[in-house]
């Protein structure tokens, strides 16, 4: 295991409080395996020769399981194994962009998730991005990528009711 890997575990788990938290999605190697299935680019990473620098997790769902998310009636975890490999997705949850302190402001989580994005778009017609901001950073990129990629762009409150960003 590289040092960077290491390190971005940490990171992924000190920030989202994976541990503590049975809702989120923690990446086992089931919900890796599904996670392929439904598309190689909704895991995505950039590295260098320490290991990965940029880790950006992306799920393709219909318009159903989105508003399901968005209303605050299932998790994430729920919002994973509701998504079927196969299925018409119209939407794509941007789950998370994590990047070790040293490489931040560089547009480097952006550059990845516009690239999985892209990817994920020849396959699937998606016409919506949704998140749930844990930082103010998180928000801005999520902003950033809806603008450059002309996409309508919803999130997840606090109080679990979906917010329009660029109406």
């Amino acid at each position: 295991m590289s040092n960077n890997f290491d390190r971005m575990l940490e990171l992924v788990n000190t920030f989202f409080d994976t541990r503590n938290d049975p809702g989120q999605i923690s990446v086992t190697d089931e919900q890796r395996e599904k996670l392929m299935q439904l598309h190689p680019a909704t895991l995505s990473e950039l590295a260098n020769e320490d290991g990965p620098i940029v880790w950006v997790l992306l799920i393709p769902t219909n318009k159903q399981i989105m508003e399901q998310f968005l209303n605050g009636e299932i998790s994430e975890k729920q919002l994973l194994d509701l998504a079927q490999p196969g299925e018409s997705c119209q939407s794509l949850y941007l789950c998370s962009a994590s990047v070790l302190p040293e490489f931040r402001k560089q547009g480097l989580a952006r550059k990845v998730t516009i690239g999985a994005i892209n990817s994920i778009r020849a396959q699937y017609s998606i016409s919506t991005l949704y998140f749930w901001p844990f930082s103010s950073e998180g928000r801005a990129l999520a902003q950033s990528i809806a603008d450059e990629l002309g996409i309508e762009l919803l999130e997840r409150t606090a109080h679990s009711r979906k917010k329009a960003l660029n109406p």
